[in-house]
């Protein structure tokens, strides 16, 4: 039996590669996840796949897993779960380049909950930016459109319109905005719950140019600081400029994505595939290595 993991901040989707089955968590972000919070999603996997022995291997592709001492909690806590001794830990960011690009270079991104991209060389990741997380990064990301939109409605620089529709929608005032950012857990899944009101309200221009502004700087702080790296890389290999990119948010706002990478850049690239969950990925990856 082989179980894989696709971990982000908000869920976890995990599959037994053998029979397809499969189940969501909640995040498991070691950066924001108690000991007590992930043995409780592991039981519930447990209990959901009927684990009765430890003769299986597990594969999990985690954000927050970049740190050799998160990767090595995460195991620990697999081990402690699950009791099986093949245990792989790896970062989110290689899980969505195996599920998209399998064995053939390409530059991944994750446009989720967080954010990044890197260059894939078809076996290993081979330049990636350092993640500065939800306070200093994340551009393009849910959290990201999701912080903008905050900012925009408690200075008043949201359009009067749009803000009385983000007040009926969330209905809190400032002081519980404030707090829900700066004094409960988890202020990046709250920035990212956010952001669904930018794609449903899409038509409003503000919310428009707040999702292509994210989008924006997503292109310019992640996908131009690679463009050395990536031309010396694609050239070697051949291999046309494509990105392919990963998560649930990349997916509601693709049309944005493809808008983006249609127009002429300084660094130009082809949008490849834009898959919300890479599970079924990971799965036809995991099938071909057996």
């Amino acid at each position: 039996m082989t179980l894989i993991a696709d971990s982000g901040s908000t869920k976890t989707t995990w599959m037994e590669v053998e029979s397809g089955n499969k189940i969501v968590t909640e995040g498991l972000n070691p950066h924001f996840t108690t000991d007590e919070a992930f043995l409780a999603a592991c039981q519930t996997v447990r209990n959901k796949f009927s684990i009765c022995n430890f003769q299986f291997s597990i594969y999990f592709y985690g954000a927050g897993c970049g740190l050799v001492s998160q990767r090595q909690r995460v195991a620990s806590l697999l081990f402690k779960a699950f009791g099986t001794s093949d245990i792989h830990v790896e970062t989110d960011m290689l899980g969505a380049c195996r599920a998209t690009a399998g064995d053939q270079p390409a530059m991944v991104g994750i446009l989720g909950t967080g954010s990044n991209a890197c260059l894939y060389d078809g076996v290993r990741i081979v330049h990636q930016p350092t993640s500065t997380g939800y306070i200093l990064g994340d551009e393009g990301s849910a959290n990201h459109v999701g912080r903008l939109l905050l900012a925009g409605y408690l200075s008043h620089r949201m359009p009067s319109s749009v803000r009385r529709m983000f007040h009926d929608t969330y209905h809190m005032n400032e002081a519980q905005l404030m707090d829900a950012v700066y004094h409960q857990p988890q202020p990046n899944r709250f920035l990212a719950s956010l952001a669904p009101f930018a794609v449903q309200h899409i038509d409003e221009e503000y919310c428009y140019d707040m999702i292509v502004e994210s989008l924006a700087q997503w292109y310019f702080s992640v996908l131009v600081y690679m463009r050395r790296p990536a031309s010396r890389l694609f050239h070697a290999k051949r291999c046309e400029n494509t990105i392919h990119v990963v998560g649930g948010f990349a997916k509601v706002i693709e049309s944005q994505l493809q808008v983006l990478f249609e127009d002429p850049k300084p660094f130009p690239l082809h949008l490849g595939t834009v898959v919300a969950d890479p599970i079924d990925g990971l799965r036809e990856y995991h099938c071909a290595a057996m």
